[in-house]
């Protein structure tokens, strides 16, 4: 099997909008601003929100997929190396989980 490698850039943020436009005459350097274009920069800022986090959220579980995919055919390939060697898989576990019970008996308590 071939591991790809995927190499992700993020991509550069939009500009907030801004909320004065040079060409509208009614809005001052440090003045107060009008309720209906503070309330249209604040409903684009929060939908420029919302898509980053639908995209970045979009790209976490296509990740997580991937990542579960690999770890299938991962599960395969050691089965299919133990059954070569002729290894029993139940035999393997049962012998791993009792190293691991000596080994925490062996440890001096807390």
């Amino acid at each position: 099997d071939m591991v790809g490698v995927v190499i992700v850039t993020p991509t550069s943020p939009s500009p907030p909008p801004t909320m004065s436009d040079p060409s509208n005459n009614e809005s001052t350097p440090g003045g107060d601003q009008n309720p209906q274009d503070l309330a249209l920069f604040v409903q684009t800022l929060l939908t420029q929100m919302q898509t980053k986090f639908e995209q970045m959220s979009d790209n976490i579980i296509t990740k997580i997929d991937e990542m579960g995919a690999r770890v299938d055919d991962l599960e395969k390939s050691l089965g299919d190396l133990m059954q070569q060697a002729g290894v029993d898989p139940q035999q393997a576990q049962a012998q791993a989980q009792a190293a691991q019970n000596q080994a925490q008996q062996q440890q001096p308590p807390k």
